[in-house]
């Protein structure tokens, strides 16, 4: 038997009111929380964590973060150290067209920074 519409509203009103949790039950201090702070493989504890937000709650935030922090060491070793795209390509792993993209994307970064247009 299918549930009709308003007993699915009726169970969910019941379980929500009627569950575990108190509706009017404080929520604790930090202090009174049993908690252990493990970190993850970018920082050794959270309340150490160098970012504004966890990478781990936001979609794919590590892989964005990653990619992000590759495409700025390919930015630095083409402007400082003078190297080549396909160089770079076999330094990190990545197809030439890869490398263009990010050097694509710091130079837009940089003159959006700047207030530069391209004309």
């Amino acid at each position: 038997m299918v549930p009709e519409l308003r007993d699915a509203g009726d169970f969910e009103a019941k379980s929500l009111n009627e569950g575990d949790l108190a509706q009017d039950e404080p929520d604790l201090p930090p202090e009174y929380c049993q908690y252990k702070d493990e970190g993850c493989d970018l920082a050794d504890s959270c309340l150490a964590c160098p970012f504004p937000q966890c990478v781990y709650e936001q979609p794919r935030g590590r892989q964005r973060w990653l990619k992000k922090l590759r495409d700025r060491e390919i930015s630095r070793l083409f402007i400082s150290q003078g190297k080549g795209v396909k160089e770079l390509a076999l330094m990190f792993g990545v197809s030439p067209r890869t490398v263009q993209r990010a050097l694509k994307n710091a130079l837009e970064a940089r003159t959006k920074r700047e207030g530069d247009t391209f004309e």
